[in-house]
């Protein structure tokens, strides 16, 4: 599951929290009493799915123990033996990450049991609140139990018996997670990295006879992936649905639905009706006839329709409508446009192909996420994905183009729960109408795994204009911390709507766009150019529409600007040495600017100056190609280019996911093959006159 692997966020853990007492504190001759354990799962602590077991050690319980923990012989006679216990924990346990505090103990004292009981001993995967409070705030005086609770609030109850300590471990777990994130700590790999770097207090616990308390690097990078029917993660609804979508009126009767669905060879009609439409299906009409026998086919189409319509969008990638066919139950889904228009319908004879292939591993749990934890569990499902996509050799930019929809997605859901919080809090509905909308590599649908957050948000003019923007202001806040709970951070430039300068009515957007084309130098329009990408996502998805296009129209009869947004990506030269080596810095080599920066630079900067209504970079370049500029060989190897970059830097995201290493654009040199080097090269060399032919193109008429 998506919640084990080395790439799930930490707040979305499948965990067990495990503390035990023994005879002793010497890891090496100590005998199990007591386990405590509680379950952990999806950023909450489960106080309903607890154990607590007392254990029989074989032998006396020091009265020095007793004092500390309370259990006396009395307490374990006919307790189960060790053998018992343990085959209840590890029922209980299955295969969750363990937590604990000062862990290494309790593994050292299991693993002895097992030893002693003649039991295998499978190490679980772990980790340890004492380095984890170490790696969060290195500071404190000291990384205790008692200290970390009093730290963080928490009152410890039943102290020094199993499960209360276990409870205690767990509500401390939780409450580092925040200050964990803000250390760039957000996965379990993550977590592993951190902690095995805290070297001195692995060696004290070593010299102590305890166990390593937190998993080896990689644990899980080499273990065999389901293969994946890579289909449903490359074509979109609109490539399989049935078009154009039947509509009947209401008053239409049975009788004529069915001489339609015969004729037309189709299995459901949509049915126009006063409050929105309905559906009719084969089922309904065979329901109704065999109820009614031959007065059904009299029946109107009103009478029977199913409402509300279940939809899906028509840019979606099948894997979403898949997924959500298998919640609903559901055999028939609109598939409907940007603005909510019916344009096909499908069915499940449609995907009967992708139901039969491999279970999907992203599903419909986005929509439905109670909470920024919920949502973290759906994201911990994408770079499992994505490694399986390339080992199918997806092409790496339909890959992007799934990472950006669940971004989308993600950003969409989020900004519904704001909604929620900001009834819940008193503030009521938005004021006005308004979208919400995600900027840059999401915008163009070419998102890889070490996204952070970039939106914005449009809203209708009129009223307290002051009060509306301190509404959205709060909404975008709400929006931002569940995003950032959810696996997607904070953006570092503050590219978020809960920023002003991100946040604008749609006249203040207007002028904000007239401002930055009367703007002279480069360093004026940073974060300009991603404004550019936008893609609605929630909310009147309208108004965003008319701020983009109203962006295209007022900057194609200005070169100057275009020019200006060129000049700051900076001169580009490919990283390749005097002797065809690639240019690392510290054995990695920066791909975004090394690669992505100018292609996706081109291509906006020509599809701005010469008005092609496009986000995605190879749409774009397709796009300029298509009204005769420049060299069709030269668009092509951008496009060819841009697609072998982002291949090469998914590889390494996947490869650094597994290892704790942070997430970035940066690739190891020394990881790819002869193959993988060589097409890299070729590749980045292929940008080397990209500048040049920028400044070609912008003066160039289409022919």
């Amino acid at each position: 599951m998506a919640t084990k692997s080395s790439a799930a966020p930490l707040v979305s853990l499948d965990a067990v929290i495990l503390d035990t007492e023994t005879t002793g504190p010497d890891a090496a001759n100590a005998r199990l009493i007591q386990i405590g354990a509680v379950r952990y799962a999806k950023g909450r602590i489960l106080p309903d799915r607890t154990l607590q077991i007392l254990v029989d050690p074989g032998e006396p319980i020091p009265e020095s123990s007793t004092r500390i923990h309370g259990i006396c012989d009395g307490d374990v006679a006919g307790a189960p033996k060790f053998s018992d216990a343990y085959r209840t924990l590890s029922e209980f346990a299955g295969d969750a990450i363990i937590i604990g505090h000062s862990i290494g103990f309790d593994l050292a004292v299991l693993k002895r049991e097992c030893a002693l009981a003649g039991l295998e001993w499978r190490r679980p995967r772990t980790l340890d609140t004492r380095l984890l409070a170490r790696v969060a705030r290195p500071m404190l005086n000291e990384f205790s139990l008692d200290t970390l609770a009093g730290w963080l609030g928490i009152e410890i109850e039943n102290r020094h018996s199993a499960l209360g300590d276990a409870l205690a471990t767990a509500k401390v777990f939780q409450g580092l997670l925040p200050y964990l994130r803000e250390k760039n700590v957000r996965t379990l790999a993550e977590a592993e990295a951190a902690s095995r770097t805290l070297t001195e207090e692995l060696m004290n616990f070593q010299s102590a006879g305890w166990e390593d308390p937190v998993s080896a690097a990689g644990r899980d990078a080499m273990r065999p992936l389901a293969r994946i029917d890579s289909y449903p993660y490359r074509h979109r609804v609109q490539d399989v649905m049935s078009k154009p979508p039947a509509f009947v009126d209401g008053d239409v009767t049975l009788e004529q639905i069915c001489a339609l669905l015969i004729d037309r060879g189709i299995s459901s009609v949509f049915v126009r009706a006063e409050g929105g439409p309905g559906i009719v299906t084969e089922r309904d009409v065979l329901r109704v006839l065999a109820g009614r026998g031959a007065a059904a086919l009299k029946v109107r189409a009103s009478e029977v329709m199913s409402r509300p319509l279940q939809t899906v969008r028509a840019r979606a990638f099948i894997y979403r409508a898949i997924a959500r066919m298998d919640r609903l139950d559901f055999r028939h889904l609109a598939a409907v446009d940007d603005k909510g228009e019916i344009v096909g319908a499908l069915t499940s004879r449609n995907l009967l192909h992708q139901r039969a292939s491999a279970a999907l591993a992203l599903g419909d749990e986005i929509d439905f996420a109670e909470d920024g934890a919920a949502l973290a569990v759906a994201w911990a499902h994408l770079p499992d994905v994505t490694g399986q996509l390339l080992g199918e050799d997806v092409d790496a930019r339909d890959i992007a183009a799934v990472i950006s929809r669940e971004i989308c997605a993600i950003t969409r859901r989020a900004a519904a729960l704001a909604e929620d919080r900001m009834r819940a809090d008193g503030k009521g509905e938005a004021p006005v109408p308004y979208a919400v909308m995600v900027l840059g590599s999401g915008g163009r649908g070419e998102s890889l795994l070490a996204a952070d957050q970039d939106n914005a948000i449009v809203y209708e003019g009129g009223g307290d204009e002051a009060a509306n923007d301190a509404w959205f202001e709060q909404l975008a806040s709400h929006m931002a911390d569940t995003l950032d709970t959810a696996g997607i951070p904070y953006c570092k430039g503050g590219v978020m709507a809960r920023n002003g300068q991100w946040r604008k009515t749609i006249s203040g957007w207007k002028e904000q766009v007239d401002e930055w084309i009367r703007r002279s130098r480069p360093a004026d329009l940073l974060n300009v150019d991603i404004f550019y990408d936008l893609v609605p996502v929630h909310g009147t998805l309208a108004l965003a529409d008319e701020i983009w296009t109203y962006a295209f129209d007022r900057a194609a009869p200005a070169p100057d600007f275009a020019k200006l947004l060129a000049e700051t990506a900076g001169d580009f030269r490919p990283p390749i040495g005097l002797f065809g080596g690639l240019k690392t810095q510290d054995g990695r080599l920066d791909l975004k600017s090394g690669g992505l920066l100018p292609v996706v630079t081109a291509a906006r900067v020509l599809a701005i100056r010469h008005h092609v209504l496009a986000r995605a970079t190879p749409e774009r370049l397709a796009g300029i190609r298509a009204l005769g500029l420049g060299s069709e060989a030269e668009f092509n190897r951008l496009i060819h280019a841009h697609a072998v970059i982002l291949k090469a830097i998914l590889r390494q995201q996947i490869a650094d996911l597994h290892s704790g290493a942070k997430l970035s654009n940066q690739i190891e040199v020394k990881r790819l093959d002869k193959e993988q080097a060589s097409e890299l090269k070729d590749a980045l060399g292929a940008l080397a006159h990209t500048d040049r032919m920028v400044q070609d193109l912008l003066f160039e008429q289409p022919h």
